[in-house]
């Protein structure tokens, strides 16, 4: 993957800091009233943004993600570092930051649910200053735009809730943001209304708007089929950028699932341990079939190689296939890996 340069990117944070009073009890704040302690939130985040890209962040509860979409929002100021959307500082100059970047709340209780979808958008596209024939019509192209055309003059207490993700989508868009800030968009959403919620982002908001979008997901679905790139935080830091594919070699994640015939089940795994290319972990199957055995490689090691060892003590294989790592083992040993450097 080719570096970006710096007019590459709509969004870049250098070496941004943040921390925060920790709270204390009652009775300590009485004791001890000029006793201050903090708490560092961000501790040097650095990440860049490319101009039409998904970009994901990942990390458990406290990392750290929820504070800097804060400050990239300008809702808080950074203590040090930097942070600049489509070249506006974050702290300088909140106003053009504001014009550009858009965060969406996912938060239903902020419509007005008396009124109608495109009521609503118009009711937002006056407050965001626009005319009333601009209003009209920005709205009536974003209800459209969003799929909720069918449902435009319904209530909104009578939608569903990937209806109500929809329309917070739309009354984001009425802006015209370039950067769109997303936190767990589909948590409040069942499996098939979250997929088909993710798909409306890849497809519309990105490839047909054109809008940069920056996600906060624990989703391993999110996260692997909508973001271009990743970054995972912990306690403040990024301990690794890249591609899901890039960040699975960082974690070591070298596991693979060879299925041979039952009968060559043992003989399979005697094989690989022996050869020391392969840490057999498990054998599943029956005498009557295949036989599939899952281990890790080294990463030194070619799997054709282990292949051909395998076939060469007269070994029956059908398949032999690189087992995907879930995002929450990605995360945790990304996480690991970060704490012990």
């Amino acid at each position: 993957m080719r570096a970006s340069a710096p007019h590459d990117d709509l969004v870049r944070v250098d070496a941004l800091t943040k921390r925060f009073v920790a709270r204390r009890s009652f009775v300590d704040s009485i004791a001890h009233p000029l006793d201050r302690r903090y708490v560092e939130v961000l501790r040097g985040v650095s990440l860049h943004v490319r101009r039409g890209e998904f970009f994901g962040l990942l990390g458990p509860n406290g990392a750290g993600k929820t504070t800097l979409f804060k400050i990239l929002s300008t809702l808080v100021l950074p203590d040090g570092g930097t942070a600049r959307v489509a070249g506006a500082d974050v702290a300088r100059e909140p106003h053009a930051v504001r014009r550009v970047l858009t965060p969406v709340i996912a938060d239903e209780r902020s419509l007005y649910w008396r009124l109608t979808g495109l009521e609503n958008l118009r009711l937002f596209a006056a407050l965001y200053g626009l005319s009333a024939a601009d209003a009209r019509q920005r709205a009536d192209a974003l209800i459209d735009t969003v799929g909720l055309a069918s449902a435009r003059d319904r209530m909104v207490a009578t939608y569903s809730s990937g209806m109500k993700q929809r329309l917070l989508i739309a009354r984001a868009l009425l802006s015209r943001p370039a950067v769109l800030l997303l936190d767990e968009p589909t948590r409040s959403l069942d499996p098939v209304s979250a997929r088909d919620f993710r798909r409306f982002l890849r497809d519309e908001i990105v490839e047909r708007q054109g809008c940069t979008v920056l996600l906060a997901t624990h989703d391993a679905d999110e996260a692997f089929e909508l973001c271009d790139r990743l970054a995972v935080l912990d306690r403040g830091r990024v301990v690794a950028t890249g591609t899901t594919r890039e960040l699975s070699e960082l974690a070591g994640s070298r596991r693979y699932r060879a299925v041979v015939a039952a009968g060559d089940g043992e003989n399979a795994r005697a094989t690989l341990d022996a050869c020391g290319w392969f840490a057999a972990a498990s054998i599943a199957g029956d005498e009557s079939s295949w036989a599939s055995i899952d281990g890790s490689v080294g990463a030194h090691v070619d799997g054709a190689d282990v292949v051909r060892r395998l076939v060469s003590d007269g070994v029956r294989v059908a398949e032999f296939s690189r087992l995907p790592l879930s995002l929450a083992d990605l995360v945790e040993r990304l996480v690991e890996r970060g704490r012990v450097a």
